[in-house]
């Protein structure tokens, strides 16, 4: 059994390293191909870091790198996250940046295209997707991911205004430097960013799940036994058409299990009716896993 447990823990170590490296790989196509050559600004610590490579280049005696700064800028962030939430999502998190400020440092730029909107939308695209993928195998990006995790952990509520203000502050930069249209646009890659970074990261998005059963006992089973989720049974329902006693369970779930869920209910009750609607939040206890 231990060495069950040391592969799959040696394959779970590979999957992040490789992710990091694709997520490295992915920021800085879009920080190199897009967003430089279209004076698009990134969110977050990344864009914090773009404005101060602009503010050097143009008012300083040197020039800080994209690629240095952004590394610099999650130093006191990493700390917090190793003293904060766990060392090992310290160091993974160290290993994700680490890679995305050298991939950022070593691709050089290669203009495509200088259009500002078609390097918003790609650039926004590309990285929501890296991010995306990264956060879905449990690794962080580091910047406001930390903040927030551990505002969240102390305080119970999100750094959702921080990140409006942040992000705002990176559009108003990114106008009073390349002029208005291109605070636009920037806002354009940004929401794109956000939304394929949705598409892609489903661990966060909720769904209510009402499953009617002939055999709520042996679904209750399948379930809890694939996922860690509480349910509830209403007993004593009828089908319309059989006029047959049923059973209705109610649960909710993320997006991300919804696979484990149906393997559940095949294993369970092939003939189990169920139906999923997306919820908007939910109250009081979700059990979620906490980064280590």
């Amino acid at each position: 059994m231990d060495d069950v447990h040391k592969v799959i823990r040696r394959h779970q170590i590979i999957t992040k390293l490789s992710t990091a490296f694709i997520y490295a790989t992915l920021v800085s196509i879009a920080m190199n191909f897009f967003w430089t050559p279209g004076h698009i600004y990134s969110s977050g610590i990344t864009g914090f870091a773009q404005l101060l490579n602009t503010v050097s280049q143009r008012y300083l005696p040197f020039t800080l790198s994209t690629a240095l700064a952004l590394l610099l800028l999650n130093v006191p962030l990493l700390l917090l996250a190793w003293k904060q939430i766990g060392h090992q999502f310290a160091i993974f998190t160290f290993i994700s940046v680490l890679l995305a400020s050298f991939m950022i440092k070593i691709l050089h730029p290669l203009t495509l295209t200088s259009d500002p909107l078609i390097c918003a939308l790609f650039g926004g695209a590309v990285n929501g997707f890296g991010t995306g993928l990264a956060l879905k195998n449990q690794i962080s990006t580091g910047g406001l991911d930390i903040l927030g995790i551990v505002i969240q952990r102390k305080t119970g509520r999100s750094i959702g205004n921080i990140n409006i203000l942040f992000n705002s502050i990176i559009i108003i930069s990114a106008g009073f430097m390349y002029g208005w249209p291109y605070a636009f646009y920037s806002a354009i890659g940004l929401f794109v960013n956000a939304k394929v970074m949705d598409l892609t990261y489903t661990r966060q998005q909720r769904m209510e799940v009402m499953i009617v059963t002939d055999f709520p006992k042996t679904v209750v089973d399948s379930v809890q036994n694939h996922l860690r989720r509480g349910i509830t049974i209403v007993h004593n329902a009828e089908g319309a058409y059989h006029h047959d006693k049923k059973a209705i369970l109610f649960t909710v779930i993320s997006r991300y299990e919804k696979n484990e869920l149906d393997e559940a209910l095949q294993e369970a009750d092939p003939n189990a009716f169920a139906v999923a609607l997306d919820v908007d939040e939910v109250f009081g206890h979700f059990y979620e896993t906490k980064p280590k």
